[in-house]
C-alpha cells in the first residue's frame, strides 16, 4: 500500500451498518462468502461475510480507505462512543457465520438462530435490531465457548497466548464484565465496596468466584481478535486500509475508569466531580453534556502517559490510521460540574498539549497515523497544535454554505492539501436530508438560513437538487485535499431516515443499516469513474 497520506478516497460505513445476507443468498468462491455458512443474518452487521464483500466493493470502486466508528463494546443505547472498554472488541461484531466455518458452531445452530429471528419479527432491513441481535449472538457465543471447552483443546494454547500478550488490559476487562453481570448490570461504583475500592483481597476473591465468567469473556475477546485480524489482512491484500476512531474520553462505567481510578477526576465514592462536553453550538442550543469523567492530566504526565500509549498501541494493532475524536480536547476541554444537567455552564481547561504528542512520537516510529477531528469551535491554539505535529485536519463541505460567502474554510476551493475532506460525518444529517431539512429539525438554523444555504450550495456545486449528494461528492473528490471520504448514505443519496447520529440526543441513534442489494457493481463502477477522473484511484 502507498503512504498514509497519498491522494486517495474512501467510504465511511460502520460495521453494524453492513447489509444483511439472508438465508438463500448465493454462495460464491470469494474469501468470506465461500460456504453454506455465509448466508444468514441476525439483524445487525458484523465481521463476517458482508464485511468481506464490502472490501471487494471498495477495491472494485478504486477506494483506498474504509472508515469505521469505534469497535469497542457498546454501552447505553448501543452507542460506540460510550464503551465499557477502550481496549476490548465488541462481542456483537463477532460473526457466527465464521464460527461455523471455523468449527466452533454447528451450521444447524446458526440457521436455527436466524430462522428464530425471522419468525419473531418482520425485520426492517434498513435498521439494526440490536436488542434482538444481542441476545441471539450472546447465546451463540456461549455455545461456541462450550464447544471450545469440551472439544477444541487445540485452541487452548492460542487463547492462553492471546491472554498473555494482552494481559495489561484484558484481565481487568474480563473481571469488570464478569462483576458487572454478577451485579445485574449496575455501575461499578454501586458494587460490593471491596470491589469499588479495589482491595487486593476482594479482587482475588471475585476473580476466583467468577473464574469461568472471566474465561468466557477472554474467549470472546480472542474470537474478536482472530476475526478482526483476518478481515484486516484481507483488506490490506485488496489495497484497502482501515481508518479507526479513538474517542478522547472514556465512559464512566468502564473497566478503564474502574481499574485506573487515580487517572480520573472522581470523588471518594467513585463519582465524577466534573464531566466532559461542549458548549452550545450549531447542533445543540444547550450544548452537549457527554457525562464522561475527565482526566487528571498531571497524573498522566507523571507516568509519561503510559495508559494512553498502551491505548494507542492497541488501536494501531487494529487499524492503519486513527481519527482522534474531539482533538481540540488535547489543547483545551470544556469542564462541566457533574451536578449540572446540561453544558451551558462550564469552563475551558488546558489539556496536555505538546507533551502528550511528544510522548506519542517517542512511542510510534515514523509518521504519526493520526487524523485530527478539529470541528466545532476551534481556536488558533488548536490549529497550532495540529500543525506542529503535521496532523491533517477535517473539512466538511456540508458546513461550507452557511455563511453564503466564498471565504468559508469548508468550501473545497479553500482546502489545504494536507486535510481529509468529507461530505459529512456520522454526526451530520445525510446530504439529501440536510438539503431538504426544515427549521428546528436537527440543527439551530432558521428557515431563512436553510434556504440561503440551499441556494448557495446549488450555485457553488453547479448541480440540480436531485443530484445534491453527487455534487457534494464531486466537489471534494476534485479538491486538492489528500483524502476524500463520503458516508455510504451520501453515495446512495439517502434521506434523513438514514442518519447515523443526532448529537445531543440519546434515543434512536446508531441503528441505520445499508439495505441488501444497494451496493451494486453499477454503483462501484460509477464511484470508480469519479475516483479515477480526479486521480484518487487505488487501482
Amino acid at each position: 500500500m502507498s503512504s498514509l497520506f497519498a491522494r486517495a478516497s474512501g467510504l465511511l460505513l460502520h460495521l453494524t451498518s453492513l447489509p444483511a445476507r439472508p438465508l438463500g443468498t448465493s454462495v460464491d468462491h470469494q474469501t468470506g462468502t465461500d460456504g453454506e455458512w455465509s448466508a444468514g443474518d441476525l439483524g445487525s452487521g458484523d465481521l463476517g461475510p458482508s464485511a468481506y464483500a464490502f472490501v471487494r466493493f471498495l477495491r472494485e470502486a478504486g477506494q483506498r480507505w474504509w472508515q469505521i466508528l469505534p469497535t469497542g463494546p457498546t454501552g447505553y443505547g448501543f452507542s460506540p462512543y460510550q464503551s465499557p472498554s477502550s481496549f476490548a472488541g465488541n462481542p456483537l461484531l463477532i460473526s457466527p457465520a465464521l464460527l461455523v466455518r471455523d468449527g466452533l458452531l454447528r451450521i444447524e445452530d446458526w440457521h436455527d438462530a436466524v430462522r428464530s429471528g425471522s419468525n419473531d419479527h418482520h425485520l426492517d432491513p434498513s435498521k439494526c435490531h440490536f436488542e434482538l441481535s444481542a441476545g441471539k449472538r450472546m447465546e451463540l457465543l456461549r455455545m461456541a465457548f462450550r464447544r471450545y471447552q469440551n472439544h477444541r483443546s487445540d485452541l487452548h494454547p492460542q487463547v492462553d497466548e492471546f491472554r498473555h500478550q494482552q494481559a495489561h488490559w484484558l484481565e481487568e476487562h474480563c473481571l469488570f464484565i464478569a462483576c458487572k453481570n454478577f451485579h445485574e448490570d449496575r455501575a461499578w461504583n454501586e458494587w460490593d465496596q471491596g470491589l469499588v475500592r479495589r482491595d487486593h483481597g476482594a479482587l482475588m476473591h471475585w476473580r476466583e468466584k467468577l473464574r469461568v465468567a472471566c474465561d468466557f469473556e477472554a474467549f470472546i475477546q480472542f474470537l474478536f481478535e482472530q476475526q478482526w485480524q483476518s478481515l484486516r489482512q484481507y483488506a490490506i491484500s485488496n489495497g484497502v486500509g482501515i481508518i479507526g476512531d479513538i474517542p478522547i474520553f472514556v465512559a464512566m462505567d468502564s473497566s478503564d475508569v474502574w481499574s485506573m481510578q487515580h487517572l480520573f477526576e472522581l470523588d471518594e465514592q467513585g463519582n465524577p466531580t466534573v464531566v466532559a462536553g461542549v458548549p452550545p453550538d450549531y447542533f445543540a442550543v444547550l450544548g452537549q453534556r457527554w457525562g464522561n469523567p475527565l482526566y487528571k492530566w498531571d497524573v498522566h504526565q507523571n507516568t509519561n502517559y503510559e495508559w494512553w500509549m498502551r491505548r494507542f498501541n492497541r488501536m494501531l494493532q487494529l487499524c492503519d490510521l486513527l481519527r482522534i475524536d474531539h482533538f481540540r480536547g488535547f489543547e483545551s476541554y470544556w469542564e462541566i460540574p457533574a451536578h449540572l444537567p446540561d453544558a451551558r455552564v462550564g469552563q475551558w481547561k488546558p489539556g496536555p498539549r505538546n507533551s502528550f504528542f511528544e510522548a506519542l512520537q517517542r512511542t510510534v516510529q515514523g509518521t504519526l497515523p493520526v487524523i485530527a477531528e478539529d470541528l466545532g469551535f476551534i481556536t488558533q491554539e488548536v490549529h497550532d497544535l495540529r500543525d506542529r505535529f503535521h496532523f491533517p485536519g477535517m473539512r466538511i463541505v456540508q458546513f461550507g454554505f452557511g455563511s453564503g460567502e466564498s471565504s468559508s474554510l469548508d468550501l473545497p476551493h479553500n482546502y489545504p492539501v494536507h486535510c481529509i475532506a468529507y461530505t459529512g460525518t456520522h454526526d451530520n444529517d445525510t446530504t439529501v436530508g440536510w438539503f431538504n431539512s426544515k427549521a428546528g429539525e436537527g440543527s439551530t438554523r432558521s428557515q431563512e438560513e436553510i434556504d440561503k444555504e440551499k441556494s448557495f450550495a446549488l450555485r457553488y456545486l453547479n448541480c440540480s437538487a436531485s443530484d445534491i449528494h453527487l455534487g457534494m461528492m464531486r466537489s471534494i473528490w476534485s479538491s486538492v485535499a489528500t483524502v476524500a471520504i463520503a458516508p455510504v448514505q451520501d453515495l446512495l443519496g439517502l434521506p434523513t431516515s438514514a442518519r447515523m447520529n443526532m448529537p445531543g440526543t440519546v434515543a434512536g441513534n446508531w441503528t441505520w443499516r445499508c439495505e441488501p442489494g444497494k451496493l451494486t457493481p453499477e454503483v462501484a463502477e460509477k464511484l470508480g469513474e469519479l475516483t479515477q477522473t480526479y486521480g484518487r484511484s487505488s487501482i
